[in-house]
């Protein structure tokens, strides 16, 4: 047998106990959709590393990497204004401590259930990975909604919420921060109460405000660790954001920081959103409004036409893709991008699309893009600066330090240059080049699988 032979042999071997290893996790997992997604789109990056390493099949690494190590699941019941008692349910996935204590955000949106925290959970180990700090992947939540609530409402829901959920967190066990829903205000307030009920350890959550703990650049991080890994795309094209068109989804810390980041770096961003619809200027966005409407006053994205009669403002969110151009950043939600909005967006002559929320494109968006010569950063390697920068957070917390913004921000350019130089690398070693799906899979991957060898079967 040739050694081309033999490759394809092993490869097909591969594929066969890749598509096992899935087949079991949906019939353990029925019915939970995003994390069969999240599976599949990571298992399937890895055929040709498991075909190189048959060390890591026969040491059931795949199979112990799908199950969490713990998913705990718990009730929040909470008063709200009018003295009504309310019940939420909350969430935490512990899914991999092989490198570091779990570490991963909260979300707070009503839309939360156990399959969308094991997906995130998911993704966060290999997000966690690539930053090259050591830390495990986790995810946690609740089904309770805080648009809408009193400042009281929220804090009465966040204290019960964290009553429980510091039974099985700790500054070197798991670290949450934010995430949907879960803001300045919700980490202030369960901070407050984990130190009411456990004392002063200033580490246990990342994202706080300054004066108690909190970091520099912390609120930028995603936004502004998106636009440099995207700079990264271009530059290994010979180009940059500088005369770019840029249609951003969302209108969060994400959104906002990566229109920041971009407007700064000479792209004229022309579009973004909120869950009711988004807004169009042809004029390019004015960060100042936006920067008001959505984290002073709290209003609706659709406020913005008010100040701005050249705008218009959309209902509804899946056309914002139609609009033309150059570089797509998705930061709303997950599958905010179907096939039908990726074709769209190639319609459109878009040539870069980097993800800044978690999963926002579907597995057959991504087959288009992928198909029509899109350069894609997905989100487990494009958005990967918050959490780097929440690793920075809790550097600083344990050594009694305060970083100046440029420390920190100098930083997460060095951590989301290495996050893209390490994906190309990988997709070129196992034979995808330009594939930075497969390469930030598969680099994510090979650190945990290799910490997981080194500690036996646990």
């Amino acid at each position: 047998m040739t050694i081309t032979q033999q490759r394809e042999v092993n490869l097909d071997s591969a594929r066969h106990y890749v598509e096992q290893v899935y087949q079991a996790v949906q019939q353990r997992n029925p019915g939970e959709h995003e994390f069969h997604q999240a599976v599949k789109e990571i298992l399937d990056s890895l055929v040709p590393v498991f075909a190189k390493h048959p060390k890591f099949q026969e040491q059931g690494i795949l199979e112990r990497l799908v199950e969490p190590e713990r998913l705990i699941t718990f009730r929040v019941p909470w008063v709200d204004d009018q003295g009504k008692v309310q019940v939420n349910r909350g969430f935490r996935v512990q899914f991999s401590s092989a490198i570091g204590p779990y570490k991963g955000g909260l979300r707070f949106h009503p839309s939360v259930n156990a399959s969308i925290i094991k997906f995130l959970g998911f993704e966060q180990i290999f997000k966690n990975s690539l930053t090259g700090l050591p830390i495990g992947g986790g995810k946690g939540g609740s089904d309770f909604d805080p648009k809408g609530k009193s400042d009281l409402e929220v804090m009465r829901f966040t204290q019960s919420f964290m009553t429980e959920l510091s039974k099985y967190i700790g500054p070197d066990t798991d670290i949450p921060a934010g995430d949907i829903g879960v803001g300045a205000r919700e980490i202030g307030y369960m901070f407050g109460q984990y130190k009411r009920l456990y004392g002063n350890e200033t580490g246990v959550l990342t994202g706080k405000g300054l004066p108690y703990g909190g970091s520099l650049t912390r609120t930028e991080a995603t936004g502004y660790g998106l636009v440099y890994f995207t700079a990264e795309m271009l530059a290994s094209r010979g180009e940059s954001f500088a005369g770019k068109t840029v249609v951003v989804s969302g209108s969060g810390n994400v959104s906002i920081y990566a229109i920041e980041k971009a407007q700064q770096f000479g792209a004229k961003v022309v579009a973004c959103s909120d869950s009711n619809g988004y807004i169009y200027d042809s004029n390019g966005i004015n960060l100042d409004t936006v920067k008001r409407l959505k984290e002073v006053e709290r209003k609706r994205i659709k406020e913005y036409v008010n100040e701005h009669r050249a705008a218009k403002y959309v209902e509804g969110c899946r056309s914002i893709w139609s609009i033309p151009c150059d570089i797509a950043l998705p930061c709303a939600t997950q599958n905010e991008i179907d096939e039908t909005s990726a074709k769209q967006l190639v319609a459109g002559g878009v040539k870069y699309v980097a993800e800044g929320a978690n999963m926002p494109s579907s597995l057959e968006a991504i087959e288009v893009y992928l198909k029509n010569d899109v350069y894609f950063g997905p989100a487990k390697a494009a958005n990967a600066g918050g959490v780097a920068v929440s690793a920075l957070e809790m550097s600083q917390n344990s050594a009694r330090l305060s970083w100046t913004f440029e420390e920190v921000d100098d930083k997460l350019k060095d951590i989301m240059k290495n996050i893209y130089r390490n994906s190309v690398h990988a997709a070129e070693e196992y034979g995808h080049a330009g594939n930075l799906v497969v390469g930030s899979n598969i680099a994510g991957f090979l650190k945990v699988a290799n910490a997981m060898l080194a500690h036996g079967i646990v």
